[in-house]
């Protein structure tokens, strides 16, 4: 089992959104299908089954290690870096 070593870099955030995919609503689409929130910085962005997998592009382009999901009765969280859940 992998563990995260990136647990220093969780911090309290605010979420970028509460509307939904905040890339995706900038562009206009509603097409998403599960939310995460990056538990660096507090961007929503939606996941790798959505049309556009903002979450995914966020790390890439952020380098943000960690997100949780930003559904309603999820608990979980997932290092990009370690391909750990947190």
């Amino acid at each position: 089992m992998r563990t995260c070593t990136h647990l220093d870099q969780i911090r309290d955030v605010t979420p970028s959104s509460t509307e939904g995919c905040t890339d995706c609503l900038a562009i206009g689409s509603r097409n998403w299908v599960h939310l995460r929130e990056c538990l660096s910085c507090g961007h929503v962005a939606c996941c790798d089954s959505s049309p556009y997998g903002h979450a995914t592009a966020h790390f890439r382009d952020s380098t943000h290690p960690v997100m949780r999901s930003f559904q309603p009765g999820e608990d979980w969280r997932w290092c990009y870096v370690d391909e750990a859940i947190v």
